[in-house]
């Protein structure tokens, strides 16, 4: 626990302990699980994009609806770290509950120093994970790549040059345009590469030197599923909380043409942008597979990032052909998922008895830590 953790606990009021969260991605799941687990909630907004959390889903009486009590609205995400706001917030008993977007948004103006230590509210989580979800490390930090080989976790092998490329693969670049999207796109060779680069340079897809950064790995052919697990300090134990698959534009779109008419698309890029996910349920014989590979997941992560994994984190994986079957992960997310239907998955049923979202699991995980006196266990 951080100098700056402990004395905001010295000062809270833990009997009104709020859960806060940047207002995108799983904001609504964050303020849902604050009110069935009996906790405040507080949304943090950019100008323009408030009237989901101030209108259409904030918390109202007769009859009781709603789940977001309170927003804090800024000119963007990235002030949450002005000294004024952060006093609002541990005025507010704030435990922080960072998302995607929370990481993306912020890591546009500051380093993941000034992040983790401009942050004075306590985090739900282990705050220093933030920076490993980055394919690539920039200030030798372990990145995804390491930890899942710390854990022994199959994945992609990744090209280093694309003089390398004998196979289909995935090249994932920054996107010229919008700076926290990448531009996908797939090939099989060399030359392939440089006339898919060459024409998405020239639309204005992805820029030369992006192209030069980017990261070229081999396509798994297979179903994907996320696996959206919840590790508990005050349990010691894994759960799966659900399983989901993403939908993406425009690959929804790609694999609704009939082949036959598939060469008029030949110039078309391929977009992965985040639309919606679904549920997914995996065959049971695949269940234990999973457990062991979340499990040596966690312990590779308490080596190289104490203390480890806390609360929600999802190993993205293909679902490649046996004899066995297995899987390869492929993205790593070490927070709070994008999807809110993983709770109609049944895994957190069979585990408590009823349908179980991850926003209300974060909120009894941290209703548990407060009554047992053990909130520095699960906050950094």
């Amino acid at each position: 626990m951080t100098d700056s953790v402990a004395r905001a606990l010295a000062t809270y009021d833990r009997s009104h302990l709020t859960l806060c969260s940047i207002g995108s991605h799983s904001a609504l799941e964050v303020a849902a699980g604050a009110r069935a687990q009996g906790l405040r909630s507080l949304i943090v907004t950019a100008k323009g994009r408030e009237r989901t959390y101030s209108e259409y889903f904030a918390r109202r009486q007769r009859p009781p609806r709603g789940c977001v009590d309170a927003v804090l609205e800024l000119e963007a995400f990235a002030e949450i770290l002005r000294d004024d706001v952060q006093q609002r917030l541990l005025g507010e008993n704030v435990i922080f509950v960072p998302n995607r977007s929370f990481e993306v948004y912020l890591h546009q103006r500051y380093s993941y120093d000034e992040i983790e230590q401009g942050m004075l509210v306590p985090l739900f989580g282990n705050r220093s994970l933030l920076r490993a979800e980055e394919r690539s490390s920039t200030d030798g930090a372990a990145d995804q790549y390491a930890l899942l080989r710390e854990a022994g976790i199959r994945h992609p092998r990744q090209f280093s040059s694309s003089d390398e490329i004998d196979r289909l693969v995935m090249v994932k670049a920054p996107h010229a345009k919008v700076s926290f999207e990448r531009a996908f796109f797939l090939v099989s060779s060399p030359q392939e590469y440089h006339d898919v680069g060459a024409r998405l340079i020239e639309g204005g897809m992805v820029t030369e030197r992006g192209l030069q950064g980017a990261v070229i790995e081999e396509y798994a052919l297979g179903p994907s599923v996320n696996l959206n697990f919840f590790y508990s300090p005050l349990l010691g134990e894994l759960e799966l909380s659900g399983t989901d698959t993403r939908r993406q534009t425009n690959l929804e779109g790609f694999r609704n043409v009939p082949p036959a008419a598939l060469r008029a698309l030949h110039d078309v890029p391929l977009r992965l942008e985040e639309a919606g996910h679904i549920a997914a349920t995996l065959v049971e014989s695949m269940l234990e597979q999973a457990f062991e590979m979340g499990e040596r997941f966690i312990a590779a992560a308490q080596r190289v990032y104490p203390p480890g994994v806390i609360g929600p984190f999802a190993l993205q994986c293909v679902i490649v052909a046996g004899p066995p079957k297995g899987f390869v992960c492929y993205d790593v997310s070490l927070r709070i998922p994008g999807s809110p239907g993983t709770r109609f998955t049944p895994y957190s049923a069979y585990r408590w008895g009823r349908d179980l979202s991850v926003g209300e699991r974060i909120a009894m995980e941290v209703a548990m830590a407060r009554d047992r006196n053990r909130l520095e266990d699960v906050l950094t």
